[in-house]
């Protein structure tokens, strides 16, 4: 089998160094766009300044070791495990050069893990790519971590508001400040390396990870890039650039993740190269400019070529013509979507450019791989040493080689770092700025903080809520109050400061209040989700569905003034709440400064404005819900609020009436689950099936197979009739079947679950019990799951998940699942569910390899 992926990948590369000749035919090219190719011309990019120049002395030190490196060691240098699928050990045996912290991926397997065991295992990688017991060579390994908005990975570390909220402040002084911190507080726990800026331009607001660009306009991005950049790593040809106070940068995703058609995450960017180079690659000119030492491939295709084996743009555009000097580092396993490739193997990513393999989980089949294709040929050792050479450069540039341990460093376990009063200082200021008004009805707005308040929604004292995707988790989901213990909650910030005033304040998340109140504030808006699990088909806000709309018409309904703070990582279509409220305010995802949210709301005791309104769009509010790609400069520009639109307490702030025409049939909107509140999503439907295999769709709260072996109730949960309850006298299955096929091939390549909440109160007499799914006539995959839910607590709510990596090796076919959920057991089982959904969130697993 490897000998076969060998010749094929011969016949599909040419040699190291020829970006587009080694590229050809690579990807199958997908259907083009009218006046748009996949073709590239690099004459017509940009040329960077590189800000460093020949370092001969450095350029010594890289051949003598280069010289002196067994072939074994080179290839450790150019890929990259994640720690919870690497040890310490495997580090000294295998020599690699660089491990990360993915997004789930922490100490001992925990979120909230204390930062002196991050600290403590950065001490047992660093000496165990240290140690020559063995006969290697002393190369200190870098870490890479997701420090996206603050050392977000770590209890107790500053948040700052996420990117769509800094482009809100058009403040690039205080991005650089933000990046600093970052920096600092991300030495305190050892690593090195953050995986930012983000620099994507997003074009449509549907896509998981719009909350991560600054703006849809690409200049607005470049004035940022090159001065975050800057903060994390310090100043080109200074003594601060990156000592132990500053951390190297990755820019990423190189190239056009935000412009995907229909914005979908990793999906394939259309437009021209005129467009990806004057929009999509506006933020790493001035990042390259600044020194950034890595920039991160894509996920995403240019017209159906992956861009981690996409060496026109990797080699020819961003090497050579952009005269990027650092090294290009991969997405997580982004190479094993190659055409050609798997996880394990691919020498067509490091052939078309890339110097590091991220290959989290891997990372032994790639290594393994990768130093048989060098010893074959396929990989030829010009184009090894050039990565490697790359990478050796980097951290000669960190001084590295002559750096003791991470806890040795002049920040290591500086714990006290970790959300310091003038980093949180920092943090609120930008939440200050990053708010934008929308509407201020009759001036309602900064409200007497000496007044009786009620504080509604359950944003209002909800930090994982407030701080959103990427942080302590990758979703941002499953956290406590007491994983924050340096942060204030929007009720924090306004309760404090209403007290202070002499007034109260009350806390009724549901609105339902125990003291009339002269105005309330309502804090609602999107739960955390991260990457693709937030990709939307419209723009609509279910307000409705969730009841904020309802909370806000009640309180209007009694007599009481409404502020609505709306939690999002995008613009939404909120034409009714922004109706029903008296004021309105855009406060995307703001992190751990609540307190920053009052200092705009609120006037000081003597009742003059501490904070104006400063925030302006960064990204155009829609119109309707179907006004996904309306962005700033395009033809038939029409938003509803516009780039740039953003109201200060000197302004007129009276909004007429705003159509309640979304523009989609809400009904049709669907969500990332399959079934909530014990009802199937729009798409998908709920079937029965009974032992004598006759099946019946079910459209009731209550329903029985026609022989009697399955029985299904609707029962209550935190709502009325929020799940189903299920008795089998028989055999028989519940199934959930999808109007139209669901591709799910993308989650299946990450750490995605189909993951069940379910309570168990019987188990079946026999025991038996198995999970299903079905991908059209003749395909489909049966996993047993009897011993899963015989270990489920009984009589409690629990989130089982299955890992859909286990479904496709038991047969599924995950790019077209007809039933993406079954469930078939027997007689005296009686389970209910009141959602199913693909997450990453759960209690309990079923551990495929002993099922």
């Amino acid at each position: 089998m490897l000998a076969a992926a060998l010749a094929l990948a011969a016949c599909e590369r040419a040699p190291a160094g020829a970006g587009a000749a080694a590229d050809a035919a690579a990807e199958q090219p997908a259907e083009r766009v009218p006046g748009a190719s996949g073709a590239i011309d690099p004459a017509t990019w940009p040329e960077v300044q590189w800000p460093f120049p020949t370092d001969a002395e450095a350029e010594r030190r890289v051949d003598e070791l280069l010289a002196s490196m067994t072939v074994e060691e080179k290839v450790g240098q150019i890929v990259q495990g994640d720690i919870a699928s690497i040890t310490p050990e495997d580090v000294r045996k295998y020599r690699l050069g660089s491990v990360l912290a993915g997004g789930g991926s922490d100490p001992g397997g925990r979120y909230n893990a204390a930062p002196e065991e991050w600290l403590a295992l950065a001490d047992a990688f660093w000496e165990a790519s240290m140690d020559t017991s063995g006969g290697g060579k002393a190369i200190p390994l870098i870490w890479g971590i997701d420090a996206m908005h603050g050392q977000s990975n770590i209890v107790g570390a500053t948040l700052f508001p996420h990117n769509i909220g800094l482009g809100a402040t058009r403040n690039p002084d205080l991005l650089h400040e933000i990046a600093r911190i970052t920096a600092i507080e991300t030495r305190t726990t050892g690593m090195e390396w953050t995986f930012a800026p983000t620099v994507a331009v997003p074009q449509d607001d549907r896509w998981g990870r719009t909350y991560e660009g600054y703006s849809e306009d690409p200049g607005l991005v470049a004035s940022f890039a090159g001065v975050f950049v800057e903060g994390l790593q310090g100043k080109p040809g200074s003594d601060e650039f990156l000592d132990d106070r500053h951390v190297m940068s990755s820019v990423k995703h190189f190239l056009g993740d935000g412009g995907t058609s229909g914005g979908k995450d990793q999906g394939d960017t259309e437009v021209s190269e005129a467009v990806l180079r004057d929009v999509h690659a506006a933020g790493y000119v001035p990042a390259i400019a600044a020194g950034a030492q890595a920039v991160m491939a894509s996920y995403n295709s240019f017209h159906g070529r992956k861009m981690h084996g996409h060496g026109p743009l990797l080699t020819d555009v961003l090497k050579e013509r952009m005269n990027f000097g650092g090294f290009v580092v991969g997405d997580w396993n982004g190479h094993g979507q190659v055409r050609g490739c798997s996880n394990t193997d691919c020498a067509q990513t490091f052939n078309a450019g890339l110097d590091m393999a991220m290959a989290p989980d891997s990372w032994k089949g790639m290594y393994e791989s990768t130093l048989a294709h060098v010893r074959a040929g396929t990989l030829p050792m010009e184009r090894l040493d050039d990565a490697v050479r790359r990478i050796l450069r980097v951290k000669l540039r960190m001084g590295l080689f002559e750096k003791p341990k991470p806890s040795a460093r002049a920040l290591g376990g500086r714990f006290e770092l970790l959300g310091a009063a003038e980093h949180r200082a920092v943090a609120r200021r930008a939440v200050r700025e990053s708010l934008v008004l929308l509407k201020n009805q009759g001036g309602i707005l900064p409200l007497s903080p000496d007044t009786k308040l009620l504080v509604a929604g359950d944003g209002a004292d909800n930090l994982g809520k407030q701080a959103g995707g990427w942080t302590l988790t990758w979703q941002g989901d499953g956290t406590t109050r007491e994983d924050f213990p340096n942060a204030d909650s929007i009720w924090d910030g306004l309760r404090e400061q209403v007290e202070a005033a002499g007034g109260s304040a009350e806390l009724a998340v549901d609105g339902g209040y125990r003291t009339r109140p002269d105005v309330a504030v309502v804090v609602f808006g999107e739960e955390p989700y991260a990457e693709f699990q937030g990709d939307l088909p419209d723009l609509m806000f279910e307000g409705g569905r969730s009841g904020d709309l309802e909370l806000i018409r009640k309180l209007k309904d009694d007599g009481i003034p409404v502020v609505a703070v709306f939690l999002s990582g995008r613009p939404l279509w909120l034409n009714r709440e922004i109706n029903a409220a008296d004021a309105f305010v855009a406060a995307w995802l703001p992190g751990s400064e609540g307190g920053g949210v009052a200092d705009v709301l609120l006037r000081d005791a003597e009742g003059d404005v501490q904070h104006d309104f400063k925030g302006k769009l960064s990204f155009s509010w829609p119109r309707r819900a179907d006004q996904f790609a309306n962005n700033h400069g395009q033809e038939n520009y029409d938003p509803l609020f516009a780039f740039g639109y953003g109201l200060t307490y000197g302004d007129d702030g009276d909004l007429a009436p705003l159509s309640e025409e979304p523009g989609v049939d809400p009904q049709s909107t669907r969500s990332n689950s399959w079934f909530e509140r014990g009802v199937a999503t729009t798409g998908l439907t709920l079937r029965l099936v009974g032992g004598d295999g006759d099946a019946m769709d079910v459209v009731h709260p209550a329903a029985k197979t026609a022989d009697g072996s399955l029985e299904m109730t609707a029962i209550n949960t935190e709502v009325q009739e929020g799940a189903r309850a299920f008795a089998w006298s028989g055999g028989g299955a519940v199934q959930l079947r999808s109007n139209s096929p669901l591709d799910l091939e993308r989650e299946t390549n990450g750490d995605v679950f189909v993951v069940a909440t379910l309570r168990v109160d019987a188990l079946p007499t026999d025991g038996e019990a198995a999970l299903i799914v079905g991908c059209g006539e003749d395909c489909s995959a049966e996993l047993p799951i009897g011993d899963a839910l015989a270990q489920l607590p009984q009589g409690e709510w629990t989130r089982l998940g299955v890992q859909l990596k286990c479904l496709r090796a038991a047969g599924a076919d995950v790019a077209r699942l007809d039933m993406p959920f079954a469930l078939r057991t027997g007689a005296g089982a009686r389970i209910a569910l009141s959602r199913i959904a693909p997450s990453t969130d759960f209690e309990h697993k079923v551990d495929c390899a002993t099922q």
